[in-house]
């Protein structure tokens, strides 16, 4: 499904088009735009940030570890990686 905020309506449809779709009417445009905001948030996106404690542990060490890229870009020097690998 796919969800979007059109003069204070929440609208949705589906996004293989199979026909399904529909709307429901808000009394403020900015309460249709939240909802089709947090409608249309993938659980895919915080994958490892809102994993179970136990379940899905070696997903959050793995995100634990994972470099955090520099804020001037890649990190990587014209001659190889700034860590020093070879």
């Amino acid at each position: 499904m796919r969800f979007w905020a059109q003069d204070g309506s929440l609208c949705w449809a589906c996004a293989r088009d199979c026909g399904h779709q529909g709307s429901k009417g808000y009394d403020r445009s900015e309460d249709a735009a939240r909802y089709a905001t947090a409608f249309n948030r993938r659980d895919t996106e915080a994958l490892g940030r809102r994993a179970p404690l136990i379940g899905l542990l070696p997903l959050r060490v793995a995100r634990w570890l994972k470099p955090t890229p520099s804020p001037t870009g890649s990190g990587s020097t014209a001659t190889g990686s700034s860590r020093g690998r070879s």
